[in-house]
């Protein structure tokens, strides 16, 4: 998702008019448990293979959701694999493109 700051900033520098139907929602306005999985998001590591992005390492969940106070855990689950299917998904789209791209070029 790309972050509404950017966005208006995107529209700043192309001398566009924001839409509103098009501007990225910010994650303010989500409800709290889509706040908390992205918060939780943010704190969980990567994991990497070699050639991609394989998604979040999970080891550290209880520990992150118990310092955040988490109680709707498995709400906040549902949001966050939701989250890291997207996220994951583009990572590895843009790994991809690079990878073309400089086949390309070499």
């Amino acid at each position: 998702m790309l972050p509404l700051e950017t966005y208006l900033r995107i529209c700043e520098q192309t001398g566009e008019e924001p839409d509103p139907m098009k501007m990225p929602p910010d994650r303010s306005e989500f409800p709290k448990e889509v706040q908390e999985a992205f918060l939780v998001h943010d704190f969980l590591p990567d994991n990497w293979i070699e050639g991609g992005y394989i998604g979040k390492n999970y080891s550290a969940l209880e520990s992150i959701l118990n310092i955040f106070e988490i109680e709707q855990r498995q709400v906040v689950l549902v949001f966050l694999k939701h989250i890291e299917a997207r996220n994951t998904t583009k990572i590895n789209k843009e790994l991809e493109r690079k990878r073309k791209s400089t086949e390309k070029k070499g």
